[in-house]
């Protein structure tokens, strides 16, 4: 081909390039300059890459930091020097700049996805954490029996099925138990203190040992004796949050305060326990004599709504729960096929349960998060399908001034990862405060883990990769002849 060598029209270099590049695609001599309104920044952009791949190759090291590392083993993985690709995220973020409004589509798309993420990965830690507090407090030693069976009980059917005969014969004949504290309840009771109104949401009734048999540790004072629950005694033990709410920062343990306007002295003062979810709080209840919660409230003496049952060893908890269920079967005259009207809970029925409500917070999130990740890469392939139309001659001009195809795909992969990555940090900037809101809300406890940052980085770069590869591949599959002229 046989050309003015004074021309300095775009298509003269591509042809020159074309004929007269040694192997390796990087332009032999100086660059003339370009006609035709192109800018010298994207001149020396392309020319940059251009040098970047000869060069890198000769060095054939980088300064001996972190970053320098990393890019030098993306570039083992690449086949491309590691400063082609230093030069490459360099003009990524620079080509992000000049698409402003293109770039918030997608990283709102993708902040969206990560969001969801955030949110399933902190709420299944936080359930996790609930599981192991629940199961803790609920103690492998120990048993809960409610009257009524929440299987077979029919609406209307009534549960107070656990009489004083009950726990006294448990008391006397169950092998193992050392600990048998019935329990009714009351809620929402006002409590006054001088100028201090509190609604506690719940009142226990319990026999003595009733700490004790929740392994709850007792901050000062003491817990009930056999002798306040004969008597009907006006006294209590305080949650953290009522004690707060009435005395302030003062000890609660001797003085008195008016429940639904009956005088009580506080004995003990509970344990910070911090555990809350479903609206509630278990510091945030007060215990008195289940004598004197029936007498105030004019409850049946008869019944009462559930047993806590502890025994000398955890090792033979299923033994003990087979006991204890026949021994309250023939206790109700139970015959052979009929139901029980009792409930028995365990420790690891409990876990089962929240492992289920685990399982399917898991699935439901998940797929909620998937989709939006996928609708963040769909936005982001298809934006960058017409980024790629419209930064045709600048595509063309770099791989005219020796830019190899390779270059000009890291370089779109580069901008897709660097956004997504963008997604990735107001996507969890908007996770945490979704999750903050919740929490208050009290639907789920939260944690935030470092796990939850290593997850969304690797999440949005997965999506940066996987729907910016096309695109990216047609950039780099561009003539540079036609890219220049505006063609195909």
């Amino acid at each position: 081909m046989k050309r003015d060598p004074s021309a300095t029209g775009p298509e003269d270099t591509v042809s020159r390039c074309a004929t007269g590049c040694p192997e390796d695609g990087t332009a032999g001599g100086a660059v003339e300059p370009m006609a035709g309104g192109v800018s010298a920044g994207m001149a020396s952009g392309g020319a940059g890459l251009m040098e970047g791949h000869t060069q890198g190759h000769m060095q054939g090291r980088m300064p001996g930091r972190t970053l320098g590392r990393m890019a030098g083993h993306v570039a083992a993985f690449t086949g491309l020097s590691p400063r082609l690709l230093w030069r490459a995220l360099r003009m990524a973020f620079f080509a992000l700049g000049a698409y402003r409004l293109r770039s918030l589509f997608v990283v709102a798309a993708v902040s969206l996805g990560i969001a969801s993420l955030t949110v399933i990965v902190a709420a299944v830690d936080g359930a996790s954490k609930k599981a192991e507090e629940i199961t803790d407090m609920f103690g492998p030693d120990a048993v809960l029996v409610f009257g009524g069976s929440t299987i077979h009980r029919a609406v209307g059917d009534r549960n107070l099925t656990l009489s004083w005969d009950d726990a006294l014969a448990l008391r006397s004949s169950l092998p193992g138990a050392y600990l048998v504290v019935p329990m009714r309840a009351k809620s929402a009771v006002r409590l006054k203190n001088g100028d201090a109104n509190y609604d506690v949401p719940i009142v226990v009734g319990a026999t003595e040992n009733y700490a004790e048999a929740w392994n709850w540790p007792l901050v000062e004072g003491r817990d009930f004796t056999a002798e306040d629950v004969r008597r009907g005694a006006r006294v209590c033990l305080l949650g953290d949050k009522p004690a707060r709410e009435l005395f302030g920062d003062v000890s609660p343990v001797g003085r008195s305060f008016l429940m639904a306007g009956v005088p009580m002295t506080v004995v003990g003062r509970l344990a910070y326990r911090g555990m809350s979810g479903g609206g509630g709080s278990v510091d945030d209840r007060l215990i008195v004599p289940i004598t004197t919660l029936t007498q105030r409230f004019n409850l049946d003496r008869r019944y009462f709504r559930a047993l806590r049952v502890k025994f000398t060893d955890a090792e033979n908890i299923d033994r003990h729960v087979a006991d204890l269920t026949s021994l309250l079967r023939d206790l109700h005259g139970l015959k052979g096929e009929d139901p029980d009207d009792f409930t028995v809970l365990t420790a690891s029925e409990v876990r089962r349960f929240l492992s289920m409500i685990k399982g399917g917070l898991v699935l439901f999130l998940g797929i909620t998060a998937a989709a939006a990740m996928a609708v963040g890469g769909f936005v982001l392939a298809n934006l960058f399908y017409l980024s790629v139309t419209e930064r045709r001659v600048e595509i063309g001009l770099k791989k005219a001034l020796g830019a190899p195809s390779r270059a000009v795909l890291v370089q779109f992969l580069c901008e897709a990862v660097a956004l997504t990555l963008l997604g990735a940090i107001v996507g969890l900037l908007l996770g945490m405060a979704m999750g903050q809101a919740l929490e208050r809300l009290g639907f789920i406890e939260m944690v935030l883990s470092a796990k939850v940052f290593g997850i969304a980085v690797v999440a949005s770069s997965v999506v940066g990769v996987v729907f910016g590869l096309r695109p990216a591949r047609a950039a780099a599959a561009l003539d540079p002849i036609a890219a220049l002229r505006g063609g195909e």
